[in-house]
């Protein structure tokens, strides 16, 4: 059997055992309504009852779909070069060239929701939408603002995105088919346009400490006195910040001619609202006060910016009825900053008719310590963060050969979290996204001479593992088309639509003898099918969404991993069992006295209950299982 059947029968295999298996399943208040193509509907139409709910949904009933709108689908070539003329350094417009605008716009977005929700996919994060930039960095190293994060105006979409009115357009389309919308923001940074002149023409500016560069002296601690009266940034009133009129405190920042009023609002042109310390280490107190390799960096002690930043984000939950922000280098703003953003932000959303607004920052780790991540629920009191630990345990197990144990660490450390294991439950799950890379590259990566079979199953059973435990899963645009990057960042950041890239092009995808040359839009990839598979399972199983787990078996070695989960209402387990060798298993799990006898749900594996308490599992290599356990009669 070739390569490609070989998947097609994987994913067929998964798909009729989840079609056969009957067992009772609770109708929970975020049921999805099935695509077109299941249902035989109309694309797009929905139940009123659907459309209704969706506001009812915890963080935890949904499955998220992350995409970059620039590399999703090209609805409008009009906007393609953002309404600016001229070659690619003026207009950021390169189809060819990976660190460019490519064409991508919310009305290529819009279009395709059909093609989200069929993925059973029931909220959609998106990456930053706010103007841009259009290009930056010194002679030769010069890269586009398509993916986002180089802000310059945070009231309006970026010009080559579309226009408010689109993005206004596509919150109303997602919500009538009662799927959220989850805004990507920014309140750490801005574009780069303020400079240093001690830096001019220079390819670093080093980061200058407070202990060396004093607020309150010129250049250094010999210099003449400044900002008479101004007690620190840790005195966070506005009398005290109104004392700190001079920013020459590091280096000398201004602002060039032809951009004194690019950024809107117009308060960001002002200097006094930066740190001005030059290029952060990444590390101690450059974390939260220097510049992203030059992003300028925003003073978010200054009470005035923390203000102003929740007038500007409040704004757009009062305009668009947003459904929660995904929120860009949290860990890279001061505690202070998000004990009122975070109460502002959801008091607005209350006040808008939304319950559940999901909050979750960024946190970059790329350790299995969940205590990283949890002290930014505590300290910060983010709601929830991104889990780098989850990926990363997939990563040590799925595309590494660390034994099965590295799930112990990772969910024994849900006790750290603010509230436990129910903020636990609310944190974003991920393999792979645009900054870290996909994750069946860290698979290629790991075993360069598996197969594309062998490659698949990996894939496979990371999905299977992250579709089923705790968490809230995220799938990142293109996985469920196989595409395999070349790294990370901009190597990861491949389009769906028809791509003129050449280093994205010459990949070998997974599923498919196709290339990222041509759109990819269909249904027919194993990965496809088994995600959409795997997708509704959860969103129609309480017991996947919110229910609470209990760690059944697991390994130091590549093998077994056991967790059983519960409906949170009836108590009703479902054991779950992923299998990271490369050699088949039998094994006796412990489960629920109560059980007599096992439904498959998914995968392949699920066997009889032997005796109270003590279920056999079998499995293939890299395979998996969803077992519901019934009790007698």
């Amino acid at each position: 059997m070739s390569k490609l059947a070989t998947g097609t029968a994987l994913a067929l295999l998964f798909a009729a055992s989840a079609a056969a298996a009957q067992i009772p399943v609770r109708t929970p208040v975020h049921t999805t309504v099935q695509s077109s193509a299941r249902s035989g509907s109309q694309p797009g139409v929905q139940s009123a009852t659907h459309a209704d709910d969706y506001r009812a949904r915890l963080p935890q009933d949904e499955v998220i779909y992350f995409l970059l709108p620039d590399r999703f689908e090209n609805g409008d070539v009009s906007n393609d070069r953002g309404g600016l003329s001229g070659g690619p350094l003026v207009t950021g417009f390169d189809p060819a060239a990976k660190g460019f605008y490519h064409g991508g716009d919310l009305k290529g977005l819009t279009k395709r929701l059909d093609y989200i929700q069929s993925l059973g996919t029931t909220a959609i994060w998106v990456g930053p939408i706010f103007k841009n930039k259009p290009v930056q960095g010194g002679p030769g190293r010069q890269s586009a603002g398509y993916h986002g994060y180089w802000i310059t105006n945070f009231t309006q979409v970026d010009p080559h995105l579309g226009t408010n009115a689109d993005f206004a357009a596509l919150v109303a389309a997602a919500h009538g088919r009662g799927m959220k919308v989850y805004m990507d923001i920014i309140v750490n940074h801005t574009a780069d346009v303020i400079q240093y002149r001690e830096c001019v023409g220079k390819t670093e500016c080093p980061y200058r400490s407070r202990a060396d560069y004093p607020y309150q002296r010129h250049l250094g601690t010999g210099g003449t006195a400044i900002n008479p009266g101004f007690l620190g940034d840790d005195v966070q009133t506005a009398d005290n910040f109104a004392r700190l009129m001079r920013s020459d405190y590091a280096y000398t920042p201004f602002v060039p001619a032809g951009e004194r009023t690019v950024k809107v609002p117009a308060w960001l042109n002002d200097v006094r609202y930066y740190h001005n310390r030059g290029d952060t280490t990444y590390r101690n107190e450059s974390s939260t006060m220097g510049d992203f390799v030059g992003l300028d960096d925003l003073m978010t002690e200054d009470p005035r910016v923390v203000a102003r930043m929740i007038d500007i984000f409040g704004g757009w939950i009062d305009r668009y009825a947003v459904d929660g922000f995904r929120i860009d280098t949290a860990r890279h703003v001061n505690p202070a900053f998000w004990a009122q953003f975070v109460p502002a932000m959801t008091a607005r959303a209350a006040a808008k008719g939304i319950p559940n607004f999901h909050i979750f920052g960024e946190v970059s780790d790329h350790e299995v310590r969940p205590a990283v991540l949890a002290q930014h629920t505590i300290v910060d009191k983010l709601p929830a963060v991104l889990d780098f630990s989850f990926r990363q345990a997939v990563v040590e197990t799925v595309a590494g050969s660390r034994g099965t144990e590295a799930f112990e660490a990772l969910f024994d450390g849900d006790a750290l979290y603010a509230k436990g294991f129910d903020t636990a439950v609310t944190l974003p799950t991920f393999t792979g996204n645009h900054d870290d890379g996909r994750f069946a590259t860290f698979v290629r990566r790991a075993f360069p001479q598996a197969s594309d079979t062998e490659v698949m199953a990996r894939v496979m059973l990371a999905n299977a593992m992250l579709l089923t435990l705790r968490g809230v899963p995220t799938i990142y645009s293109g996985d469920e088309q196989g595409f395999v990057s070349d790294g990370n960042d901009q190597d990861a950041r491949e389009d769906m639509f028809a791509s003129k890239v050449a280093v994205y092009n010459d990949n070998r995808l997974l599923g498919t003898a196709s290339t990222t040359a041509t759109a990819h839009f269909g249904h027919d990839n194993p990965l496809f099918a088994q995600t959409a598979t795997l997708a509704r399972l959860r969103t129609a199983t309480p017991a996947l969404t919110r229910g609470p787990q209990t760690l059944r078996a697991r390994e130091d070695k590549p093998g077994l991993l056991a967790i059983s989960r519960f409906d949170p209402a009836t108590n009703a387990e479902v054991l779950l069992a992923f299998n990271t060798a490369s050699t088949a298993l039998t094994r006796q799990v412990e489960i629920g006295v109560g059980a007599a006898t096992a439904t498959t749900l998914a995968g392949r594996g699920c066997g009889k209950v032997t005796a109270p308490g003590s279920m056999t599992i079998t499995l293939p290599p890299l395979g998996y299982a969803v077992c519901a356990l019934r009790k007698p009669g």
